[in-house]
């Protein structure tokens, strides 16, 4: 096991002869191994090593016997030990956070504090790495989390992370070292330990070497990660200035939803799969996406930065519930829906000619129809394509500037369905097997009409 441990530091410079370690110690196996593992590694890696422990003062007098444990333990073994307490539950209420995520936060300002010119050394290890994974994959991820915990990461080390829980404990059993157990851990009240004790022991009765093939496959995955971050890196380099990026729209799309996802990061701001992927859409099409408050992604095409729109300037979505018969978001002009059968469609097909008439297929239409204005991001894939397109680009292309600011958009659950002198979707396009048609008619209220 500790030649693992020295692979891995040496695969991915962990240590440097001199440098000061803190381990971070709970008490439980895992960080007990770490700390017994670098104590015995120390004179070969040229490192000295501390401990730090951080009591979450949630579980009462368990909490103390674990704070008590570490204490006599580094005791024993000659390691400076310091010991911080924290208020977990009045974090998590003030900030409306879980216990889970409040004793995080409180768990790595402490670890901050605490290494500054230092390194932190964590004990997660390969089973913790595979719980990580799976969850990843659960809450919807890219390569970046299937790749899992990183080994190193700012002034954090993981020394354990390719090591398995089996052999820590065949580890600590050789050397009859006893540690402490957290009781929340035989819970399934969190979510990691649903993973932990529900679904690994399904998925080794798949593979009954689970964690081994793991260990490779995270290995390779890092290798794939850390080499698109490089690409990454080089990108930023020729592209980045500031909050602006500038050629981005001509890389790869895996290269520039990095870039993007880093500068929203950087900037504290909200990042999602899908709001990456409508900057996405803004920087090659040009536009404006409001991503918080004032702070736009704005692009022209070949520029797109982070811009501060006061709302007096930043155009407004109007929306409402469709509904058939009259819908009015515009002064002056009404969308008349109809919903009638095949029918009474093919009868009425030639009347009201001085109408432009659009006909969905009601039936397709996914969950709640909703009827808006234009809005900065916009894609369709019109009726007969096999393509999506920008509507920005299609408007410039077909519409007069003066004529697009009442232009009526609906959507569905799953996106747009119809956009005004542009066209229908495909996927509400009515067919051979179509029985009921919802159609469109958009008139000046100065035009005459009954329905």
């Amino acid at each position: 096991m500790l030649n693992k441990i020295v692979k891995l530091s040496q695969k991915y410079n962990m240590f440097n002869i001199g440098d000061s370690v803190v381990c971070g110690l709970s008490g439980g196996a895992d960080s007990v191994c770490l700390l017994l593992s670098l104590c015995e590694l120390r004179e070969r890696l040229g490192i000295t090593v501390e401990a730090l422990h951080v009591n979450h003062c949630l579980r009462g007098s368990e909490s103390d016997r674990d704070e008590e444990f570490c204490r006599s333990l580094c005791a024993r073994l000659g390691v400076p030990f310091t010991a911080e307490r924290c208020d977990v539950s009045g974090y998590a209420a003030e900030r409306s956070l879980s216990t889970e995520l409040a004793a995080r936060e409180l768990r790595y300002e402490i670890f901050r504090r605490n290494t500054q010119g230092k390194l932190l050394a964590t004990a997660h290890n390969a089973d913790d790495n595979l719980e990580t994974v799976l969850l990843n994959l659960a809450r919807g991820t890219a390569l970046k989390g299937l790749a899992g915990i990183p080994p190193v990461r700012e002034n954090i080390v993981r020394p354990l992370l390719a090591v398995t829980r089996a052999e820590i404990e065949a580890f600590l059993a050789e050397r009859g070292q006893d540690f402490v157990t957290d009781s929340t851990n035989l819970t399934d009240d969190y979510t990691r330990n649903k993973i932990r004790h529900r679904i690994i022991p399904l998925l080794r009765e798949i593979n009954p070497s689970l964690n081994s093939t793991f260990v490779s496959s995270a290995d390779g995955l890092r290798d794939e990660n850390a080499y698109i971050e490089a690409m990454t890196d080089s990108t930023e380099c020729e592209c980045l200035d500031g909050n602006r990026l500038t050629g981005l729209a001509g890389y790869d799309t895996v290269i520039r939803s990095r870039c993007i996802s880093r500068l929203l990061v950087r900037n504290s701001l909200p990042v999602s799969h899908e709001r990456i992927r409508e900057c996405e859409g803004i920087l090659v099409n040009g536009g404006k996406l409001n991503i918080s408050g004032d702070i736009y992604f704005v692009s022209d095409g070949k520029t797109a930065e982070l811009r501060t729109i006061p709302a007096a300037e930043a155009s407004t979505e109007v929306s409402a519930p469709l509904k058939v018969g009259k819908n009015s978001i515009f002064s002056g002009i009404t969308l008349i829906c109809e919903l009638i059968d095949r029918e009474e469609f093919d009868r009425r097909r030639d009347v009201n000619k001085k109408l432009t008439f659009y006909a969905l297929d009601y039936d397709k239409i996914k969950g709640e129809a909703v009827l808006r204005s234009r809005r900065n991001g916009d894609r369709i894939q019109l009726r007969g394509r096999d393509f999506r397109s920008s509507v920005k680009k299609l408007i410039n292309e077909n519409i007069p500037p003066a004529e697009r600011r009442t232009l009526h958009f609906i959507e569905d659950s799953e996106g747009t369905v119809f956009a005004e002198r542009l066209g229908i979707a495909q996927r509400v396009a009515p067919d051979g097997n179509t029985k009921r048609l919802f159609v469109i008619s958009v008139v000046n209220d100065k035009q005459d009409w009954s329905g």
